[in-house]
């Protein structure tokens, strides 16, 4: 005959009680449904780690992960966190944060003393660049000089959206962008907020200027993903960044930040595009906006 096991007890003969692990909740009317600040990515370009950060502006910054002493980076590099939100210049302690596309070795070097030592951190990125292309974990994004343009060529790889009578440049093309749910696995969404059963902008060119009253660049258009015909819910589904699934359940947690930029034509003139993103460079009949395309 088995004999059951006796219950664990404590000194006092009081019994163990195993506590069953429980998972993060948020409340469904917390302004801010994500779990942290500083949300670990990598480099679409060079595939080194990095860490987003709001900033006071309301736009996000790429720091570097790691603290370097204040005295080898110059004072207008340098950032500091509190509470939360990056501040550029240092808080008067010994260490400071560093933006990412300073040393990032896909960039064109920025021209940096010769004592500060953020050559030799760029150059270890590099050869962690090299590695992980040699080991097949990174492609990189850009293409190499002299090879022929895909058909997609003229696809923004940072388009300029607009959505709530704002302009917001996207970190991704329109069809990649992902949503920052959490899944019931405790990872991120792998969804995207274009699906062929949602509805769709219109590509149009506009003149190129922000909405805050700034002016437009001399004769210059750009090509802009108008998402304003679509109903006020599938707008903010767009803003929050989130699928048609984890739209309908405000409990989710979100896993990462919402990647929308506030457009500025001076700032983001990198990435305006003076065409439409039509494979065959065809001009739809009708005007120069592209109703119903999906890129």
């Amino acid at each position: 005959m088995r004999s059951s096991p006796r219950p664990q007890r404590h000194w006092d003969g009081s019994p163990v009680v195993a506590c069953r692990p429980r998972s993060l909740r948020v409340a469904p009317e917390s302004p801010s449904r994500l779990l942290r600040c500083a949300q670990r990515s990598h480099c679409r370009e060079c595939g080194n780690s990095v860490e987003r950060y709001s900033r006071s502006d309301d736009r996000s910054i790429r720091l570097h992960p790691g603290e370097l002493p204040a005295v080898g980076v110059p004072v207008d590099l340098r950032w500091h966190i509190s509470s939360g939100i990056a501040h550029p210049a240092g808080d008067g302690t010994p260490w400071c944060r560093l933006a990412h596309a300073v040393i990032c070795p896909a960039r064109e070097a920025v021209a940096l003393p010769s004592t500060s030592g953020l050559a030799g951190l760029r150059r270890e990125l590099a050869l962690r660049t090299r590695r992980l292309i040699d080991v097949g974990a990174f492609t990189p994004s850009v293409t190499p000089h002299g090879a022929a343009p895909s058909q997609d060529a003229c696809r923004p790889a940072r388009p300029i959206v607009q959505l709530l009578y704002v302009r917001y440049i996207a970190a991704h093309p329109v069809d990649k962008i992902q949503c920052v749910a959490q899944t019931r696995h405790r990872d991120r969404c792998t969804q995207t907020l274009l699906t062929p059963d949602s509805l769709a902008g219109i590509w149009r060119l506009v003149p190129a200027t922000a909405v805050k009253g700034q002016l437009a660049l001399p004769a210059q258009v750009m090509a802009l993903y108008d998402l304003a015909a679509l109903p006020y819910g599938e707008q903010l589904r767009w803003r929050m960044q989130r699928c048609s699934v984890h739209a309908a359940a405000p409990s989710a947690a979100d896993l990462a930040m919402a990647e929308w930029e506030p457009f500025d034509p001076l700032v983001h003139h990198a990435h305006i595009q003076c065409r439409l993103p039509t494979r065959g460079r065809r001009q739809p009949p009708g005007g120069p906006a592209h109703h119903g395309a999906r890129p």
